[in-house]
């Protein structure tokens, strides 16, 4: 296996292995240090290596550290790329200076490859993480829906509804009444997502739930009210709008089975 192989291998290793003791942190720390290692070791071969080969064993070693998909460690790999590739492995050496053209146009490509890369790396794991966020979420709605068809008792899925929603609202309680809405005019949790208030539309994204009242979210069935959850918010909470989308629709599970038993009563 060739040197720069070898090294990229070890810095593999070493990433994995730093992860258990600080992820960020050890992407940061290899970041700045494994540029500075490659170029050091590659100094006796620089008059027999090409700077474009070493060029790209250094971007090789920034691939490897935006893999982290930590963007400010991905960001300093870059810099650090470029910079000790000029300091070690261009003419005039150990100087900050690059008098040929290639090298600069190198040296350059080095720096935006890798940012480019990392802002790839960055971006992938954002949607990684939104789409296991979705199937999270389609996954409590399943959940509730096969509870209301199998005739789980209505109390018992509503107790984990409570739970579910403030979880998912980041909520410090949640409380259940039967057969109520409206009372004392509370903000109201919309079935768009919209939550509004006798005086005005919050955004709770941005503002959060209203602070010192409980907010309600109705639960029907059909057009017909079953009861309302009461949601008192945390003092951290910005739920996004899909998370209240969500929200409503585990409540129109609680709907669906306070109707269906209220139905098989009658009966």
């Amino acid at each position: 296996m060739s040197i720069t192989g070898q090294f990229a291998g070890g810095i593999s290793r070493a990433l994995t292995t730093a992860r258990q003791i600080g992820r960020d942190q050890a992407a940061v720390l290899a970041g700045l240090a494994a540029p500075l290692a490659l170029t050091a070791i590659l100094i006796p071969f620089r008059d027999s290596f090409p700077n474009t080969n070493a060029a790209l064993a250094l971007v090789l070693v920034v691939v490897t550290v935006a893999a982290t998909e930590y963007r400010l460690a991905g960001v300093l790999a870059s810099v650090s790329a470029a910079v000790w590739f000029d300091f070690f492995l261009t003419v005039p050496y150990y100087q900050f200076t690059i008098t040929r053209r290639a090298d600069v146009e190198t040296a350059a490509l080095i720096l935006v490859i890798g940012i480019a890369v990392t802002e790839i790396a960055v971006r992938g794991r954002r949607q990684h993480a939104a789409a296991a966020r979705r199937a999270g979420y389609l996954d409590g709605i399943n959940a509730a829906a096969r509870a209301v068809a199998t005739g789980t008792e209505p109390q018992l899925l509503i107790e984990q509804l409570r739970a579910d929603l403030t979880r998912l609202l980041g909520l410090s309680a949640c409380r259940f009444q039967d057969g109520a809405a409206g009372i004392g005019s509370p903000p109201r949790l919309l079935r768009d997502g919209r939550v509004i208030s006798s005086v005005r539309v919050w955004d709770p994204g941005r503002e959060g739930l209203p602070l010192g009242v409980d907010t309600e979210l109705l639960a029907e069935a059909g057009g017909l009210l079953q009861g309302r959850f009461l949601l008192t918010p945390g003092p951290e909470a910005r739920p996004t709008l899909e998370q209240r989308l969500v929200a409503v629709g585990l409540a129109d599970q609680a709907g669906a089975a306070l109707a269906g038993a209220r139905l098989a009563g009658l009966r």
